[in-house]
């Protein structure tokens, strides 16, 4: 889809219902985080994050949709796809600042130049004890992405056809933190499976777009 096109109907997210959890869930890959996430909230020890599903023009003008591929290191989150964003510090005034501070220093894509326009359905990752936020927000020129090496593997740009396209939801038998070899709902996007608490913000995301476009 042609930016110009997109950008005139996403702007209208701004007045949508969040389908929230439902469709979470539906990515979800495993039955009890509803559970967890009521605990966790009930503990107050959970750490805060912000994340951004950043769409924006490419060189061709289509509408794209932006990932990373992490780096391989020592934690839960090494070389997963995942959102553009970060941990919460104490010098941001707000999540959403978060979010657009670590979109500028992980891919490159200045603050200013994106427009944020939707506060999605906050959610909960048990393996690492984080609340996550994500926002969605629009870049009208075409980014000059540069990565952040200590912590980005890879750009992965996925086009908004493909990104809408039923056909890329699957079922993956995975070894999680939660359980060995389980079923596990996911996306292939660009020959990379996404799936966990990326997938479960993204289903969101694409019913939201699904009621647009």
């Amino acid at each position: 889809m042609i930016f110009q096109e997109f950008e005139k109907k996403i702007v209208k997210i701004t007045k949508m219902q969040l389908p929230g959890e439902t469709a979470q869930f539906k990515m979800a890959p495993m039955d009890r985080l509803a559970e967890l996430k009521r605990i966790a909230y009930k503990k107050n020890t959970a750490k805060r994050a912000g994340v951004m599903a950043l769409f924006y023009p490419a060189i061709d003008n289509k509408t794209h949709l932006a990932l990373i591929l992490r780096k391989t290191y020592k934690g839960v989150h090494s070389a997963q796809i995942g959102f553009p964003g970060g941990k919460y510090e104490e010098s941001d005034s707000s999540l959403q600042e978060t979010a657009l501070r670590e979109t500028e220093e992980e891919v490159g894509v200045n603050r200013e130049s994106v427009s944020v326009l939707k506060k999605l359905t906050e959610i909960y990752i048990p393996p690492s004890n984080f609340f996550v936020q994500p926002f969605v927000g629009i870049a009208t020129e075409t980014p000059q992405f540069i990565l952040q090496d200590e912590e980005v593997e890879e750009l992965i740009e996925v086009p908004l056809l493909h990104f809408m396209d039923d056909r890329i939801k699957t079922i993956q038998t995975l070894s999680t933190s939660y359980a060995k070899n389980i079923e596990v709902p996911a996306f292939m996007m660009n020959k990379h499976l996404v799936w966990g608490a990326t997938a479960m913000m993204l289903n969101e995301v694409r019913e939201m777009l699904k009621e647009l476009l």
